[in-house]
C-alpha cells in the first residue's frame, strides 16, 4: 500500500473493493487533486484478511473495513467516490455511501452500474457513447451536483477512468515495483499489469480474455 498523505492538499478519491477467492478483500483507491480526476496523484491498495459475511441491507459491514484500511493515513480528503449506492431509497435508507459519509466525514458519491429496485431516486447518467446509464446517488451533497460531477469526470467511456482504474487495482493489486511514494500508475501500465498476471501460467486464450476485460463496457 502506498503510505502517507498529501500534506496541505485537498484530495479526491475513487475507490473499489474486490473479494478475494481465498478470503478477505482488497480495496483500491485512486487519489486525485481535483474532483474530475484529471490530475492523478497516487494509487493505494490494502488487503483485509477477514470480512463479514454478506447480509442483505448491510453491505457496508463488508465494505467499510477495506475502505478504512486503504484510506488510513490519507490526509486532506474532500470527496469520496464509491462503486455502489449512497442511499437505497428516496426516504434515505442508508447504503454504503451514507455509512462512509458517517465514517470519514466527507461527501460521498455513489456510482452504481446496475439499478437497485428501491433506489428510484438515483439519477441516471449517460457518459461517452454508452446507452447504458450509471446510477448516481450521494450523501453530504445534492444528488444533482453529484450527477454533474460524474458526467464531468475524466474518461471517454461509460465508467469514469478513476473508477475503472480502481476496479482493476482492486482485482489485481498494485504492481510489485510500485512502492510508497511512487505515485500513480499510468493507464497503459495498469493494462500491462493485468495482462502480465494472466500470462504467468495461463494461455493465449486467457490473455485475449484479459484484453477483452480491459475493454468491457461494464468496467468503462
Amino acid at each position: 500500500m502506498e503510505t502517507g498523505g498529501y500534506p496541505g492538499t485537498a484530495v479526491f478519491v475513487a475507490t473499489d473493493v474486490h473479494y478475494l477467492p481465498a478470503g478477505g478483500a482488497r480495496a483500491a483507491a485512486v487519489v486525485a487533486a481535483d474532483p474530475a480526476f484529471t490530475h492523478l496523484g497516487g494509487d493505494r491498495a490494502a488487503v483485509v484478511a477477514d470480512v463479514a459475511p454478506y447480509q442483505p441491507g448491510q453491505f457496508y459491514l463488508r465494505e467499510l473495513p477495506p475502505l478504512r484500511a486503504v484510506l488510513n493515513g490519507l490526509s486532506g480528503l474532500r470527496l469520496l467516490v464509491i462503486d455502489g449506492y449512497a442511499d437505497l431509497d428516496p426516504d434515505g435508507w442508508p447504503g454504503l455511501g451514507a455509512r462512509a459519509r458517517e465514517e470519514f466525514g466527507v461527501p460521498v458519491i455513489g456510482v452504481a452500474k446496475t439499478p437497485f429496485r428501491t433506489a428510484t431516486h438515483a439519477i441516471a447518467v449517460l457518459r461517452g457513447t454508452s446507452a447504458r446509464p450509471l446510477y448516481v446517488t450521494a450523501s453530504g451533497m445534492a444528488r444533482a451536483d453529484a450527477a454533474g460531477l460524474v458526467r464531468q469526470m475524466a474518461g471517454r467511456h461509460r465508467l469514469p477512468d478513476a473508477l475503472r482504474r480502481a476496479d482493476i487495482l482492486a482485482r489485481h493489486g498494485l504492481p510489485s515495483h510500485q512502492g510508497a511514494g511512487s505515485g500513480q500508475l499510468p493507464d497503459s501500465q495498469v493494462r500491462e499489469v493485468l495482462l502480465a498476471k494472466v500470462e504467468r501460467g495461463r494461455g493465449v486464450a486467457d490473455r485475449r480474455g484479459a484484453a477483452r476485460f480491459c475493454e468491457r463496457d461494464d468496467v468503462r
